[in-house]
């Protein structure tokens, strides 16, 4: 029933252009807004506590992070419509000097980016941007199989490999070391064995540090990215300075933490400049230290 279900859905996706995800990705968001009751307080409650912001703005601001939601989902449809025309019309690069710069440099990057803005396009500018190198995404299967083969089809590539992260080690080593690039989502809750502890928005939250040790492994920049929305119904690739894991200084564990802790507080910037784009509705926080834990910041390390 399910896969009927989702090829339905299927079809009517691939029916839309960007004009139809921004509509019915907005009556989509306000429906699961009205809907669901718990998530939708609990994502108040945390920019109250994690913004600073008053229970008004917040209410505000969730409702319209129910919108972005919904458009963001509806975006796996359209992820193979990201082509030139989709780069010329679209999209703007907010430092094109520095992105070239990473585009032709013949070192491996690990791209680090976040469950915000229009995060399902960005396989298909890896495609579009990065022409000549070769190029992985490590993806989070979900526990659904059918929803898991409708994704991995949307998401299919010509040119961008779709790996799975508990598959993803010996895949994104052997990427990495012939000078290739692979982008990660590094801002949701892992288990403890995947974890480094570390501040996030006022609070300890379990960080992957999957991509920290994979970068230093294979001498790689790690390059934090985003896809966010403008109010012109365009996209913003916003991109900051990338950390050359090769000057990182210390035990393996204190490189970790420290490439770790770049990623993290970059997407903690990024929250704080577009807080209605980054997905709240998921319990970031779930996944804590055990009570002996100590965290030791990075100036205290040798």
């Amino acid at each position: 029933m399910k896969e009927i279900l989702y090829e339905a859905l299927a079809g009517a996706g691939h029916s839309l252009d960007f004009a139809g995800v921004e509509r019915w990705g907005n009556r989509l968001g306000s429906l699961l807004w009205t809907a669901l009751r718990e998530r939708r307080s609990m994502a108040e409650e945390n920019m109250v506590y994690h913004l600073g912001v008053t229970s008004e703005q917040a209410r505000t601001m969730t409702r319209n992070n129910f919108r972005n939601t919904g458009r963001s989902f509806l975006e796996l449809f359209l992820s193979k419509n990201v082509d030139k025309r989709f780069v010329k019309d679209r999209l703007t690069i907010s430092d094109p000097e520095s992105f070239q710069a990473l585009v032709e440099t013949d070192r491996p990057f690990v791209g680090t980016s976040a469950h915000l803005g229009a995060w399902e396009l960005m396989i298909g500018l890896y495609h579009v941007l990065i022409p000549e190198r070769k190029k992985q995404v490590v993806v989070r299967r979900p526990k659904d199989e059918a929803l898991h083969k409708l994704m991995t089809r949307m998401r299919t590539n010509p040119t961008v490999e779709v790996v799975e992260h508990r598959q993803a080690v010996l895949k994104v080593l052997r990427c990495l070391k012939k000078g290739g690039a692979t982008g990660f989502m590094v801002d949701h809750n892992c288990s403890t064995t995947e974890a480094v502890y570390l501040p996030f928005l006022k609070k300890i939250a379990a960080v992957n540090m999957g991509p920290a040790l994979l970068a230093i492994r294979s001498e790689a920049l790690i390059q934090p990215l985003y896809l966010l929305r403008d109010e012109e119904n365009g996209f913003i690739l916003h991109t900051e300075h990338a950390l050359d894991t090769r000057v990182l200084t210390g035990s393996r564990e204190e490189k970790i933490q420290k490439a770790a802790l770049f990623y993290t507080q970059s997407v903690e910037r990024a929250v704080h400049r577009w807080p209605e784009q980054w997905y709240w509705l998921h319990r970031r926080w779930k996944t804590q230290p055990p009570p002996e834990w100590n965290y030791i910041p990075p100036e205290n390390m040798k």
